[in-house]
Formats: C-alpha cells, structure tokens, sequence
C-alpha cells in the first residue's frame, strides 16, 4: 500500500502529469506518459528507466 498523502504529490518524473495508482498490479500509472512506475514493498520507484509502458488496453482503463 502506498501512503495517500505521497500519492497526493507524486507526479510522473517525465511529464509532470498525475498518476493514478493500480493497486492490483502494484504500479503507478500516467495517462500522460503512457508509462507504469512499480511500488515496490509500499515505495514507488519513480525512475524513467524502472517504468514499462501501458498496453492500449490498460490506457484505455484510465479514462
């Protein structure tokens, strides 16, 4: 689980956009980016080169 206060100012390091956080897959998602940050043992790993990118259909999912 990832504090809510933290999530309430974390931003994507590439675009600066809100994440979404998808607590079923322990990743924090931007719609911006198109990318998907890990959070590993309750901390997000908030680097570019950690991140994978979305499949169209988890984008899709973001609304």
């Amino acid at each position: 689980m990832v504090d809510s206060k933290l999530l309430e100012i974390l931003v994507c390091p590439v675009t600066k956009a809100p994440l979404v956080y998808k607590k079923e897959v322990q990743e924090l998602w931007c719609r911006a980016s198109r990318l998907a940050y890990p959070v590993r043992d309750g901390m997000p790993v908030m680097l570019e080169t950690e991140a994978r990118a979305l499949i169209e259909e988890e984008y899709d999912t973001l609304g």
